[in-house]
Protein backbone atom coordinates (compact mmCIF):
# COMPACT_ATOMS: atom_id res chain seq x y z
CA UNK A 1 0.00 0.00 0.00
CA UNK A 2 1.26 3.23 -0.85
CA UNK A 3 1.82 6.28 1.73
CA UNK A 4 -0.66 9.55 1.27
CA UNK A 5 0.11 12.83 2.22
CA UNK A 6 -1.69 16.10 2.58
CA UNK A 7 -0.70 18.67 -0.05
CA UNK A 8 -2.74 21.88 0.57
CA UNK A 9 -6.15 23.11 1.79
CA UNK A 10 -8.68 25.75 2.56
CA UNK A 11 -11.31 26.47 5.40
CA UNK A 12 -14.27 29.05 4.55
CA UNK A 13 -16.06 29.86 7.67
CA UNK A 14 -17.85 32.66 9.30
CA UNK A 15 -13.94 33.44 10.71
CA UNK A 16 -12.46 33.77 7.31
CA UNK A 17 -11.99 32.81 3.60
CA UNK A 18 -8.49 30.80 4.61
CA UNK A 19 -7.10 28.00 6.61
CA UNK A 20 -4.13 31.12 7.86
CA UNK A 21 -7.39 33.38 8.86
CA UNK A 22 -9.17 31.20 10.37
CA UNK A 23 -6.56 29.43 12.15
CA UNK A 24 -5.53 33.39 13.34
CA UNK A 25 -8.98 34.14 14.34
CA UNK A 26 -9.00 31.00 16.95
CA UNK A 27 -5.72 32.41 18.10
CA UNK A 28 -7.05 35.76 19.07
CA UNK A 29 -9.86 34.29 21.04
CA UNK A 30 -12.75 35.36 18.25
CA UNK A 31 -15.63 33.05 18.25
CA UNK A 32 -17.83 33.56 14.63
CA UNK A 33 -20.80 32.66 16.15
CA UNK A 34 -23.56 35.03 16.51
CA UNK A 35 -27.37 35.58 17.70
CA UNK A 36 -29.30 36.01 14.74
CA UNK A 37 -32.85 37.47 14.46
CA UNK A 38 -33.89 36.19 10.97
CA UNK A 39 -37.37 34.91 10.43
CA UNK A 40 -35.96 33.16 7.57
CA UNK A 41 -34.08 30.89 9.65
CA UNK A 42 -36.37 30.72 12.92
CA UNK A 43 -38.91 32.81 14.33
CA UNK A 44 -36.60 33.85 17.50
CA UNK A 45 -33.36 34.95 18.24
CA UNK A 46 -30.83 31.56 17.30
CA UNK A 47 -27.16 31.77 17.72
CA UNK A 48 -25.41 29.97 14.87
CA UNK A 49 -22.05 30.32 12.71
CA UNK A 50 -22.77 31.86 9.51
CA UNK A 51 -20.56 32.91 6.21
CA UNK A 52 -20.52 36.26 5.49
CA UNK A 53 -23.14 36.84 2.01
CA UNK A 54 -21.13 40.27 1.25
CA UNK A 55 -17.37 38.89 0.87
CA UNK A 56 -18.71 35.43 -0.29
CA UNK A 57 -20.29 37.07 -2.89
CA UNK A 58 -17.11 39.22 -4.09
CA UNK A 59 -14.66 36.17 -3.65
CA UNK A 60 -16.81 34.16 -5.82
CA UNK A 61 -17.30 37.46 -8.30
CA UNK A 62 -13.59 37.52 -8.77
CA UNK A 63 -13.01 34.17 -8.76
CA UNK A 64 -15.50 33.74 -11.33
CA UNK A 65 -14.44 37.09 -13.65
CA UNK A 66 -11.02 35.37 -14.04
CA UNK A 67 -13.02 32.44 -15.04
CA UNK A 68 -14.32 32.79 -18.62
CA UNK A 69 -15.26 29.03 -18.93
CA UNK A 70 -17.54 28.89 -16.30
CA UNK A 71 -20.23 31.02 -18.90
CA UNK A 72 -22.64 30.93 -15.95
CA UNK A 73 -24.29 34.14 -14.24
CA UNK A 74 -23.72 34.84 -10.35
CA UNK A 75 -27.58 34.03 -9.74
CA UNK A 76 -27.16 30.45 -11.45
CA UNK A 77 -25.16 29.33 -8.16
CA UNK A 78 -26.67 28.84 -4.47
CA UNK A 79 -24.82 30.18 -1.27
CA UNK A 80 -23.07 26.59 -1.15
CA UNK A 81 -21.84 26.21 -4.88
CA UNK A 82 -20.56 29.55 -4.45
CA UNK A 83 -18.66 28.62 -1.21
CA UNK A 84 -17.08 24.83 -2.65
CA UNK A 85 -16.43 26.28 -5.90
CA UNK A 86 -13.89 29.74 -4.17
CA UNK A 87 -12.93 26.59 -1.18
CA UNK A 88 -11.74 24.04 -4.28
CA UNK A 89 -10.20 27.12 -6.38
CA UNK A 90 -8.08 28.22 -3.34
CA UNK A 91 -6.68 24.47 -2.86
CA UNK A 92 -6.01 23.68 -6.07
CA UNK A 93 -3.37 26.47 -6.06
CA UNK A 94 -0.40 25.31 -5.76
CA UNK A 95 -1.39 21.81 -5.68
CA UNK A 96 -0.03 19.12 -7.88
CA UNK A 97 -3.31 17.86 -8.50
CA UNK A 98 -5.00 18.02 -12.00
CA UNK A 99 -9.33 17.81 -11.95
CA UNK A 100 -9.05 16.59 -15.81
CA UNK A 101 -6.51 13.84 -15.05
CA UNK A 102 -8.47 10.37 -14.62
CA UNK A 103 -6.12 9.69 -11.85
CA UNK A 104 -7.31 12.11 -9.62
CA UNK A 105 -10.85 11.46 -7.27
CA UNK A 106 -13.10 13.89 -6.40
CA UNK A 107 -15.22 13.38 -3.37
CA UNK A 108 -17.96 15.98 -1.99
CA UNK A 109 -19.31 15.29 1.95
CA UNK A 110 -22.42 16.76 2.83
CA UNK A 111 -25.19 16.19 5.09
CA UNK A 112 -27.60 18.15 2.89
CA UNK A 113 -26.27 20.16 0.29
CA UNK A 114 -28.75 22.96 -1.48
CA UNK A 115 -31.63 22.56 1.38
CA UNK A 116 -32.57 26.03 1.37
CA UNK A 117 -33.58 25.43 -2.58
CA UNK A 118 -36.56 23.49 -0.74
CA UNK A 119 -37.75 27.57 0.03
CA UNK A 120 -38.61 28.30 -3.26
CA UNK A 121 -42.07 28.41 -4.69
CA UNK A 122 -42.79 25.49 -6.72
CA UNK A 123 -41.58 25.83 -10.53
CA UNK A 124 -38.71 27.96 -9.38
CA UNK A 125 -36.00 25.15 -7.68
CA UNK A 126 -32.88 26.02 -9.89
CA UNK A 127 -32.44 21.75 -9.73
CA UNK A 128 -29.71 20.82 -8.26
CA UNK A 129 -31.39 19.83 -4.94
CA UNK A 130 -30.25 16.35 -4.69
CA UNK A 131 -26.98 15.52 -3.74
CA UNK A 132 -25.57 13.89 -6.81
CA UNK A 133 -26.99 16.58 -8.55
CA UNK A 134 -24.43 19.27 -6.54
CA UNK A 135 -21.49 17.02 -6.70
CA UNK A 136 -21.58 16.75 -10.97
CA UNK A 137 -22.35 20.58 -11.33
CA UNK A 138 -19.18 21.32 -8.75
CA UNK A 139 -17.19 18.68 -10.68
CA UNK A 140 -18.54 19.91 -14.11
CA UNK A 141 -17.11 23.12 -13.35
CA UNK A 142 -13.62 22.07 -12.50
CA UNK A 143 -13.77 19.55 -15.89
CA UNK A 144 -13.54 16.20 -13.47
CA UNK A 145 -12.99 13.46 -15.80
CA UNK A 146 -13.98 11.05 -13.21
CA UNK A 147 -17.48 10.59 -11.90
CA UNK A 148 -17.61 12.30 -8.29
CA UNK A 149 -18.72 10.21 -5.26
CA UNK A 150 -20.85 11.62 -2.90
CA UNK A 151 -20.25 11.14 0.84
CA UNK A 152 -23.06 11.71 3.21
CA UNK A 153 -23.10 9.84 6.38
CA UNK A 154 -24.15 12.59 8.75
CA UNK A 155 -21.95 14.06 11.01
CA UNK A 156 -18.83 11.90 10.27
CA UNK A 157 -19.44 12.42 6.44
CA UNK A 158 -16.17 14.93 6.18
CA UNK A 159 -13.97 11.93 8.42
CA UNK A 160 -15.05 9.23 5.95
CA UNK A 161 -14.32 11.55 2.78
CA UNK A 162 -10.90 11.58 3.84
CA UNK A 163 -10.81 7.99 4.86
CA UNK A 164 -12.27 6.65 1.84
CA UNK A 165 -9.91 9.21 -0.31
CA UNK A 166 -6.83 7.94 1.44
CA UNK A 167 -7.82 4.31 1.13
CA UNK A 168 -8.38 4.76 -2.50
CA UNK A 169 -5.09 6.39 -3.09
CA UNK A 170 -3.26 3.84 -1.02
CA UNK A 171 -4.70 1.15 -3.24
CA UNK A 172 -2.69 2.58 -6.30
CA UNK A 173 -6.39 3.18 -8.23
CA UNK A 174 -5.69 7.10 -7.54
CA UNK A 175 -2.73 9.43 -7.31
CA UNK A 176 -4.86 12.31 -6.15
CA UNK A 177 -7.54 13.39 -4.53
CA UNK A 178 -9.85 16.35 -4.02
CA UNK A 179 -12.25 16.08 -1.12
CA UNK A 180 -14.61 18.77 -0.43
CA UNK A 181 -17.21 19.23 2.14
CA UNK A 182 -19.44 21.90 3.02
CA UNK A 183 -23.32 22.46 4.41
CA UNK A 184 -25.59 26.14 5.15
CA UNK A 185 -27.22 27.34 8.15
CA UNK A 186 -30.88 27.23 6.69
CA UNK A 187 -34.70 27.15 8.74
CA UNK A 188 -34.37 23.46 7.68
CA UNK A 189 -31.26 22.76 9.80
CA UNK A 190 -32.37 25.14 12.68
CA UNK A 191 -35.67 24.05 13.24
CA UNK A 192 -34.33 20.60 13.34
CA UNK A 193 -32.00 21.00 16.00
CA UNK A 194 -34.64 22.73 17.95
CA UNK A 195 -36.92 20.26 17.79
CA UNK A 196 -34.45 18.18 19.46
CA UNK A 197 -33.76 20.87 21.95
CA UNK A 198 -30.64 20.32 21.27
CA UNK A 199 -29.41 23.71 20.12
CA UNK A 200 -27.47 26.63 22.70
CA UNK A 201 -28.83 29.77 23.62
CA UNK A 202 -25.67 30.49 23.75
CA UNK A 203 -21.97 29.88 22.00
CA UNK A 204 -21.61 26.40 22.43
CA UNK A 205 -18.69 25.18 25.00
CA UNK A 206 -17.66 21.90 24.48
CA UNK A 207 -17.07 19.36 27.62
CA UNK A 208 -17.45 22.50 30.11
CA UNK A 209 -19.90 21.86 33.06
CA UNK A 210 -22.32 24.76 32.12
CA UNK A 211 -22.73 23.37 28.77
CA UNK A 212 -26.20 23.54 27.45
CA UNK A 213 -26.33 22.17 23.80
CA UNK A 214 -24.51 22.83 20.40
CA UNK A 215 -24.31 25.76 18.22
CA UNK A 216 -24.96 25.16 14.16
CA UNK A 217 -22.65 26.56 11.92
CA UNK A 218 -21.78 26.61 8.16
CA UNK A 219 -18.64 26.33 6.17
CA UNK A 220 -16.40 24.71 3.51
CA UNK A 221 -13.41 22.88 3.84
CA UNK A 222 -11.01 21.58 0.84
CA UNK A 223 -8.32 19.62 1.03
CA UNK A 224 -5.94 17.50 -1.71
CA UNK A 225 -4.65 14.32 -0.78
CA UNK A 226 -1.74 12.61 -2.94
CA UNK A 227 0.90 10.02 -3.29
CA UNK A 228 3.14 13.03 -3.74
CA UNK A 229 4.88 14.85 -0.07
CA UNK A 230 4.73 18.25 -1.55
CA UNK A 231 4.96 20.65 0.77
CA UNK A 232 5.20 24.88 0.86
CA UNK A 233 7.89 26.39 2.69
CA UNK A 234 9.85 23.48 3.45
CA UNK A 235 7.96 22.02 6.10
CA UNK A 236 8.25 18.03 7.16
CA UNK A 237 5.29 16.83 5.05
CA UNK A 238 1.68 15.50 6.84
CA UNK A 239 0.88 12.11 6.18
CA UNK A 240 -2.71 9.85 6.71
CA UNK A 241 -1.66 6.78 9.05
CA UNK A 242 -4.90 5.16 9.42
CA UNK A 243 -8.54 5.86 10.02
CA UNK A 244 -11.73 3.60 10.62
CA UNK A 245 -15.72 3.99 11.23
CA UNK A 246 -17.74 1.97 13.13
CA UNK A 247 -21.47 2.11 13.95
CA UNK A 248 -23.25 1.27 17.29
CA UNK A 249 -26.76 1.12 16.27
CA UNK A 250 -27.88 2.73 19.14
CA UNK A 251 -30.52 5.02 18.15
CA UNK A 252 -31.50 7.52 15.78
CA UNK A 253 -29.93 10.48 16.96
CA UNK A 254 -28.50 9.33 20.30
CA UNK A 255 -25.10 8.26 20.75
CA UNK A 256 -24.20 5.01 22.90
CA UNK A 257 -23.84 6.17 26.27
CA UNK A 258 -21.08 3.68 26.89
CA UNK A 259 -18.76 5.35 24.01
CA UNK A 260 -17.69 1.51 23.00
CA UNK A 261 -18.42 2.60 19.26
CA UNK A 262 -16.30 5.78 19.19
CA UNK A 263 -13.61 3.77 21.05
CA UNK A 264 -13.83 0.80 18.54
CA UNK A 265 -13.18 3.02 15.41
CA UNK A 266 -10.38 4.69 17.29
CA UNK A 267 -8.73 1.22 18.46
CA UNK A 268 -8.85 0.49 14.72
CA UNK A 269 -7.57 3.44 13.08
CA UNK A 270 -4.64 3.47 16.04
CA UNK A 271 -3.73 -0.27 14.63
CA UNK A 272 -3.93 0.47 11.59
CA UNK A 273 -1.28 3.35 11.61
CA UNK A 274 1.06 1.70 13.94
CA UNK A 275 0.67 3.88 17.29
CA UNK A 276 -0.31 4.24 20.53
CA UNK A 277 -1.52 5.83 23.47
CA UNK A 278 1.48 7.61 23.95
CA UNK A 279 2.57 8.65 20.39
CA UNK A 280 -0.55 10.92 20.05
CA UNK A 281 0.47 14.16 20.74
CA UNK A 282 -2.96 16.05 20.49
CA UNK A 283 -6.59 14.90 19.71
CA UNK A 284 -8.90 17.19 17.88
CA UNK A 285 -11.95 15.93 18.95
CA UNK A 286 -15.91 15.58 17.83
CA UNK A 287 -17.03 17.90 21.20
CA UNK A 288 -20.72 19.09 20.42
CA UNK A 289 -21.37 20.06 23.60
CA UNK A 290 -24.26 18.01 24.28
CA UNK A 291 -24.30 16.48 27.16
CA UNK A 292 -24.77 12.94 25.97
CA UNK A 293 -21.91 13.37 22.97
CA UNK A 294 -19.16 14.99 25.07
CA UNK A 295 -19.78 12.64 27.95
CA UNK A 296 -19.35 9.70 25.60
CA UNK A 297 -16.29 10.82 23.81
CA UNK A 298 -15.02 11.48 26.97
CA UNK A 299 -15.43 7.78 28.48
CA UNK A 300 -14.14 6.48 24.86
CA UNK A 301 -11.10 8.40 24.99
CA UNK A 302 -10.20 7.17 28.69
CA UNK A 303 -10.99 3.71 27.34
CA UNK A 304 -8.53 4.27 24.43
CA UNK A 305 -5.69 5.94 27.38
CA UNK A 306 -5.85 9.51 25.68
CA UNK A 307 -7.87 10.99 28.62
CA UNK A 308 -4.07 12.65 29.03
CA UNK A 309 -3.53 13.90 25.85
CA UNK A 310 -4.39 17.33 25.02
CA UNK A 311 -7.39 17.66 23.69
CA UNK A 312 -9.57 20.52 21.85
CA UNK A 313 -12.90 21.53 19.99
CA UNK A 314 -12.64 23.60 17.38
CA UNK A 315 -16.89 23.64 17.27
CA UNK A 316 -16.75 26.54 20.47
CA UNK A 317 -15.29 28.98 17.83
CA UNK A 318 -17.06 27.88 14.38
CA UNK A 319 -19.86 26.02 15.26
CA UNK A 320 -21.21 22.72 13.76
CA UNK A 321 -20.26 22.55 10.59
CA UNK A 322 -22.01 19.27 10.11
CA UNK A 323 -20.86 17.69 6.78
CA UNK A 324 -17.71 19.75 6.16
CA UNK A 325 -17.14 19.25 9.89
CA UNK A 326 -14.37 16.33 9.57
CA UNK A 327 -12.33 18.11 7.06
CA UNK A 328 -12.12 21.76 8.45
CA UNK A 329 -11.29 20.53 12.17
CA UNK A 330 -8.49 17.89 10.02
CA UNK A 331 -7.16 21.13 8.17
CA UNK A 332 -6.92 22.96 11.43
CA UNK A 333 -5.50 20.13 13.21
CA UNK A 334 -3.13 20.04 10.00
CA UNK A 335 -1.98 24.09 10.80
CA UNK A 336 -1.39 22.68 14.69
CA UNK A 337 1.11 20.04 13.29
CA UNK A 338 2.74 22.50 11.06
CA UNK A 339 2.93 25.45 13.49
CA UNK A 340 3.64 23.37 16.60
CA UNK A 341 0.84 25.26 18.70
CA UNK A 342 -2.54 24.05 20.69
CA UNK A 343 -5.36 26.03 19.87
CA UNK A 344 -7.48 26.79 23.20
CA UNK A 345 -10.66 24.91 23.32
CA UNK A 346 -13.42 28.25 23.02
CA UNK A 347 -16.26 28.03 25.72
CA UNK A 348 -14.38 25.70 28.33
CA UNK A 349 -14.02 26.86 32.31
CA UNK A 350 -14.32 23.90 33.61
CA UNK A 351 -14.58 20.15 33.34
CA UNK A 352 -17.96 18.74 32.52
CA UNK A 353 -17.78 14.73 32.06
CA UNK A 354 -17.17 12.13 34.21
CA UNK A 355 -13.96 11.10 32.85
CA UNK A 356 -11.79 14.04 32.82
CA UNK A 357 -9.83 15.55 29.74
CA UNK A 358 -6.75 17.26 29.20
CA UNK A 359 -8.93 20.13 27.48
CA UNK A 360 -6.17 22.79 25.82
CA UNK A 361 -7.22 26.45 27.78
CA UNK A 362 -5.17 28.29 26.44
CA UNK A 363 -3.01 28.76 23.30
CA UNK A 364 0.08 26.20 23.66
CA UNK A 365 3.38 26.26 21.81
CA UNK A 366 3.92 21.94 21.50
CA UNK A 367 5.92 20.15 19.37
CA UNK A 368 2.99 18.20 17.83
CA UNK A 369 4.02 14.42 15.89
CA UNK A 370 0.72 12.57 15.28
CA UNK A 371 -2.85 13.79 15.76
CA UNK A 372 -6.49 11.75 16.44
CA UNK A 373 -9.32 13.42 15.01
CA UNK A 374 -12.57 11.70 15.97
CA UNK A 375 -16.25 12.11 14.92
CA UNK A 376 -19.72 10.89 15.76
CA UNK A 377 -23.21 11.18 14.57
CA UNK A 378 -26.44 10.65 13.94
CA UNK A 379 -27.33 7.12 14.09
CA UNK A 380 -24.31 5.94 16.36
CA UNK A 381 -21.93 6.51 13.74
CA UNK A 382 -18.47 7.19 14.41
CA UNK A 383 -14.81 7.61 12.66
CA UNK A 384 -11.31 8.33 13.79
CA UNK A 385 -8.15 9.10 11.59
CA UNK A 386 -4.91 9.52 12.82
CA UNK A 387 -1.93 12.10 10.39
CA UNK A 388 1.93 12.51 11.48
CA UNK A 389 4.50 13.83 10.37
Amino acid sequence: MRNVYFSSGNIITSLGFSTDENAAAMLSGRVGIRIYNDPGLYPGPVPVSRVDDERLNREFEIIRTNNSRLGLSDDQFSRLEKMLFCSITSALENSPADPSDPRTLFIISTTKGNIDLLACRPGDVKGRLHLWELAGFIAQLFNCSQQPFVISSACISGSVALITAARMIASGKYDHAIVTGGDIVSEFVVSGFMSFQALSPDPCKPFDASRTGLSIGEGCGTVIMSVNPEVADGQAPVRYLGGAVSNDANHISGPSRDGEGLYLSIAAAMREAGVSAGDIDFISAHGTATPYNDEMESLALAWAGLDNVPVNSFKGYIGHTLGAAGIIETILSLYSMQNNVLIQSAGYTGNGVSKPLHIVTENTTQTIRNVLKTASGFGGCNAALVVGR
